[in-house]
């Protein structure tokens, strides 16, 4: 025999069913395996493409390029107008490019050709590491001596205690006495 189903039962059925249910009609989130690997390939195709999609662009390596000729400036932005320094590196930037090489290896070509100076940021390998280690050791030390500093400002000085004439021995306050007397101090 099957049992009827009455009103109460299926009303029971779909609370049991809907325990997510805020009061207003919405469910909470179900992060299922479908949600997660969803997630997980939306954020991870930017990531795994890196910097070998995109063709490297000759403006964006003259912006790390620094042009030789003297006037300190990025390659893309030399304010010299017949620069030969200039159209040289970019004529083997483009040749670069052409040879379908990467933007890594057209810097380490530069900085082969025309020297690590050529650089407008050095390399983060030996020497050249300081450079990138030492401004973050000095603003921690720097940090350090200032947080040392307010500290001693903000403690409180010792009271040290002016003995009294009732503190003393009567017997050291008489030797002082005496020794003062003779001495023609007192």
């Amino acid at each position: 025999m099957k049992s009827k189903t009455t009103v109460r039962g299926l009303a029971s059925e779909v609370r049991s069913q809907n325990r997510g249910v805020f009061r207003w009609g919405l469910r909470t989130p179900d992060l299922g395996l479908r949600n997660i690997l969803l997630a997980t390939f939306l954020l991870a195709a930017p990531v795994a493409r890196g910097d070998s999609a995109r063709k490297p662009n000759p403006e964006a390596i003259g912006n790390q390029v620094q042009c030789t000729c003297g006037c300190v400036a990025p390659l893309s932005q030399c304010p010299m107008a017949e620069c030969a320094e200039k159209a040289e590196m970019r004529a083997f930037i483009k040749k670069e490019i052409a040879d379908g090489k990467d933007e890594t290896a057209i810097l380490q070509d530069i900085s082969i050709r025309y020297g690590v100076q050529a650089l407008t940021a050095p390399p983060a390998k030996g020497f050249n590491l300081a450079v990138w280690i030492l401004p973050g050791i000095g603003l921690l030390a720097g940090l350090g001596i200032v947080v040392v500093i307010v500290r001693r400002w903000r403690r409180k000085p010792a009271i040290v205690p002016v003995p009294t004439a009732a503190s003393l021995d009567p017997k050291v306050l008489t030797a002082v006495e005496e020794e003062m007397k003779s001495t023609g101090m007192g």
